[in-house]
């Protein structure tokens, strides 16, 4: 090999090394904009929804992130998210868990996704992939297909409606009805 055919390969070699870092620095650059940096990071967090001074919500997970900037103001839940909501003598009556959520604080919703679960006290049992929460009009819903089971039956269906109690509820697409007591 000649003197100038090494200068070559090292410039060719030089610029393929170049090349092949500029994407990564691009990535580096994207994650760190302030949007995709949270403002407050937690585990084991424990959040109070009161109104009126009695306790209506209590959210626990393992961890949160909050993002607030121009763009973007939410608290995701990475590690899933367990939601209890009280009546006014501060009894349970239902009860939300998921793998994940994410609350979108200017709208006051939040969603829950992966293998969410609702009870209410009777026992009866939502199971869903995405349930939403609007705080503000105070309901839980879905778009998802929803599978509902009560000590007599199990409905099955597509979207869903329901107060926070989960006492009234209504799917909107019924697509079967399995009796627990078919003898009857």
């Amino acid at each position: 090999m000649t003197k100038h055919s090494g200068y070559i390969v090292c410039i060719v070699c030089a610029c393929l090394l170049a090349v092949s870092c500029s994407n990564d620095i691009d990535k580096i650059q994207l994650l760190t904009e302030p949007d995709h940096l949270p403002l407050e990071k937690g585990k084991n967090i424990t959040i109070i929804y009161t109104d009126s001074g009695w306790m209506k919500a209590k959210v626990v997970a393992p961890t949160l992130q909050r993002f607030a900037t121009a763009t973007r103001n939410e608290t995701e839940l990475p590690e899933g998210v367990a939601v209890t909501f009280f009546n006014r003598n501060q009894q349970a009556e239902s009860f939300i868990s998921a793998k994940y959520a994410l609350r979108y604080d200017r709208e006051r919703k939040m969603v829950a996704k992966n293998d969410v679960i609702l009870v209410n006290i009777k026992g009866d049992t939502l199971r869903t992939e995405e349930l939403f929460w609007d705080e503000t009009e105070q309901k839980i819903y879905s778009n998802q297909s929803v599978r509902i089971t009560t000590p007599d039956e199990i409905i099955l269906g597509k979207g869903f409606e329901s107060n926070l109690d989960f006492s009234k509820y209504r799917i909107k697409e019924i697509s079967g009805i399995i009796s627990m007591h078919p003898d009857q």
